[in-house]
C-alpha cells in the first residue's frame, strides 16, 4: 500500500463551490515535480501527495456532478408544471373569452329593457346570476394561475442560473483533474527513473493485498442489503481505478461503493461525503461486513469493511479495486447502511 495512506489529513468543506477556491490551493500544494530522479523517500512522498490530491479533486468533481444532475431535475420538473400551468390557463382564457361574450351580447341593452323583453324574466335573472358568479370565479382562477407562473418562472431561472454555476465549477474541477494527471505522469516517470531495486519496493508496498484474497474471518453483514453489496464489491475485485466512474467496468473510490449498494437495491449518495452520512455511525471496533469506512478528516475517501480487519476499495490511477487493511490511513468514520 502507497504510503499516502499515512499522510496527514487536511480540509475539504461539501459544496461545489468549494471547488473553485480548492483549485488555487491545490495548485499551490501540487508544486512542480523535479525534472531528474530523487532519493527514493523524496519520489515516493510527492507520488503519494499526487495521489491524495487527485482523490480529492474526483471528489470535488463527482460532488459538482451529482449537484448539477440534481438541479437539472429541478429545471425539467418546473418546466413540466409551467407547462401544465399554461394549458390551464389557455381553456379558461377560451371560457373566459366565451362568457365575456355573452355577457356581450346579453348586456348590449340596458339589463332593466333586457327583463322587461325576455320571454323568461326568471330564466334571464338565474342566468345572469350564474354568469356573474362563474365569471368572478374564473377571473380569481386565473388570476391565481398567472401569480404561480410567475413564481414558477422566478424560480426555473433561478435553478438555470445555479446549474450555469455549477457547469462552470465542475468544469473548472475537471480542468484541474487533468493537471493532477499531468503531475501524475511526471511521477510515473520519476519512478521510472529509480534503480530497479528501489522501484521494486516502491511496487511491492503499493500492491499490499491485490494479488491475493486475504482471510476476512467468519464475520457477517449486519443486514441483508450489506451482505449482497459484499457479494457486489467482491464481484468487480481486480476491475481498474477510473476517474469518476461508478462501475461496472470500473470505479473510482465512492464509484464502488455506491455501485455495490445499488446491487443490493440502496441508492447512496456519490461522494464519499455524501456517504458518510448515509447510514448509522459505529465505532470501528464494531464494523461489520458491507459497513462503509470513511477516511481522513475530509472523508475524501471510502471504502467498504469486509472482515477480519480488511476493507476493500478503489485505491488511486493505475491501482485496482483490491483489499487492503482497514487502518491504512486515517480513519474518520464507520456508516452501517
Amino acid at each position: 500500500m502507497g504510503s499516502h495512506r499515512r499522510l496527514a489529513p487536511s480540509g475539504f468543506d461539501r459544496g461545489a463551490s468549494v471547488a473553485v477556491s480548492f483549485l488555487s490551493v491545490a495548485a499551490a500544494a501540487l508544486g512542480a515535480v523535479p525534472a531528474a530522479a530523487a532519493p527514493y523517500d523524496d519520489t515516493r512522498a510527492e507520488v503519494d501527495r499526487l495521489y491524495e490530491q487527485a482523490e480529492k479533486a474526483t471528489e470535488a468533481y463527482n460532488e459538482a456532478d451529482e449537484r448539477a444532475d440534481e438541479l437539472r431535475d429541478e429545471v425539467r420538473t418546473a418546466r413540466d408544471r409551467i407547462a401544465r400551468q399554461q394549458q390551464r390557463i389557455n381553456s379558461m382564457r377560451e371560457s373566459l373569452g366565451s362568457l365575456a361574450g355573452a355577457q356581450y351580447r346579453s348586456g348590449g341593452i340596458d339589463p332593466s329593457l333586457a327583463l322587461l323583453f325576455s320571454d323568461d324574466p326568471d330564466d334571464y335573472l338565474d342566468k345572469a346570476s350564474r354568469l356573474d358568479r362563474i365569471t368572478a370565479h374564473q377571473a380569481g382562477e386565473l388570476k391565481e394561475l398567472q401569480e404561480a407562473m410567475r413564481e414558477l418562472a422566478q424560480d426555473r431561472e433561478e435553478a438555470a442560473g445555479k446549474l450555469r454555476e455549477l457547469e462552470k465549477s465542475r468544469k473548472a474541477v475537471a480542468a484541474h483533474k487533468k493537471t493532477v494527471e499531468r503531475k501524475l505522469a511526471t511521477a510515473r516517470r520519476l519512478l521510472n527513473s529509480l534503480p530497479d531495486t528501489e522501484r521494486d519496493m516502491f511496487g511491492r508496498a503499493s500492491r499490499s493485498g491485490r494479488d491475493s484474497i486475504p482471510d476476512l474471518g467468519s464475520a457477517t453483514a449486519a443486514s441483508g442489503r450489506g451482505a449482497a453489496a459484499v457479494a457486489a464489491a467482491r464481484s468487480v475485485l481486480g476491475k481498474p481505478y477510473i476517474w469518476g466512474a461508478n462501475g461496472p467496468s470500473g470505479f473510482d473510490c465512492s464509484g464502488l461503493t455506491q455501485w455495490s449498494y445499488a446491487q443490493a437495491g440502496v441508492s447512496l449518495p456519490r461522494t464519499s461525503q455524501g456517504q458518510r452520512y448515509a447510514g448509522r455511525q459505529v465505532p470501528l471496533s464494531e464494523a461489520r461486513p458491507g459497513d462503509l469506512v470513511v477516511y481522513r478528516s475530509d472523508a475524501s475517501h471510502v471504502g467498504m469493511y469486509m472482515g477480519n480487519g480488511q476493507v476493500i476499495h478503489a485505491p488511486y490511477p493505475g491501482a485496482p479495486v483490491r483489499y487492503d487493511p482497514v487502518g491504512m490511513m486515517p480513519v474518520s468514520s464507520v456508516t452501517r447502511v
